[in-house]
């Protein structure tokens, strides 16, 4: 399998499938500071990234947007002083897909700019 990194979302419609648990255990050695999360019955990726102060989260949150744009893939984030919260998942099929391995490892890649 590709890197998650350098991979591409394709669309996700709604009835594809959600990742299985063996394809979650191949995938999370790539995203190694994510967590899956249950929120209202859906799982999702999450993680928190420290940043200095409120102005780099924003700058981050921005990064965040224009990836999500460019990709047609829009996560959830929290912007607070001192971190920002990422939550992907994908909304049509109420789950995971590798859309959002892809993200989240893209996600990663933008913190480490």
């Amino acid at each position: 399998m590709a890197e998650l990194v350098d991979q591409k979302c394709e669309a996700c419609r709604a009835g594809a499938p959600r990742v299985t648990a063996e394809e979650k255990r191949q995938l999370m050695p790539q995203i190694r500071d994510w967590e899956i999360a249950e929120q209202d019955g859906i799982e999702r990726l999450v993680r928190t990234y420290p940043v200095d102060g409120f102005k780099n989260a924003l700058l981050f949150t921005m990064k965040i947007g224009e990836l999500a744009e460019e990709e047609g893939h829009h996560p959830a984030i929290l912007t607070e002083w001192g971190r920002v919260t990422v939550s992907w998942w994908s909304h049509k099929i109420k789950g995971l897909h590798v859309n959002d391995f892809i993200m989240a490892a893209k996600t990663d890649r933008i913190a480490r700019l």
